[in-house]
């Protein structure tokens, strides 16, 4: 079992690459207001979800390993506000440069939480 964990660890931080990818790549974009939600940031978003909820599935039934729930609700929050963000606004030409920050300090929010919270 701890294999499909570290699969899942693998598919979860592929997400991250994804969401914080798309986000990057127009980070240029923002001094004139021309960015938008790519799909994989939306992509990005619900693998973070899906794998994330399996990994604290498979960590806390399967493997018996303790978990900490503050960090990860805290962590399922602001992943939910992400994909909201990204969803509601993913068909849109333009998006408002807030918006997109939001998305993007939300997400480097999460990684940090992820890896200093102990």
């Amino acid at each position: 079992m701890d294999v499909v964990r570290q699969l899942l660890l693998v598919l979860h931080i592929v997400g991250i690459g994804a969401l914080l990818g798309g986000f990057f790549t127009q980070m240029k974009g923002m001094k004139t207001g021309d960015v938008r939600i790519v799909p994989a940031m939306t992509h990005g978003a619900l693998t973070m979800l899906v794998t994330g909820v399996a990994l604290v599935g498979v960590r806390q039934s399967a493997l018996d390993l303790p978990v900490d729930n503050a960090k990860i609700a805290t962590k399922l929050v602001i992943l939910v506000a992400v994909l909201l963000l990204v969803w509601t606004e993913r068909m849109k030409e333009r998006v408002s440069v807030k918006v997109f920050g939001a998305v993007g300090l939300l997400t480097v929010a999460n990684i940090a939480i992820a890896v200093m919270w102990t």
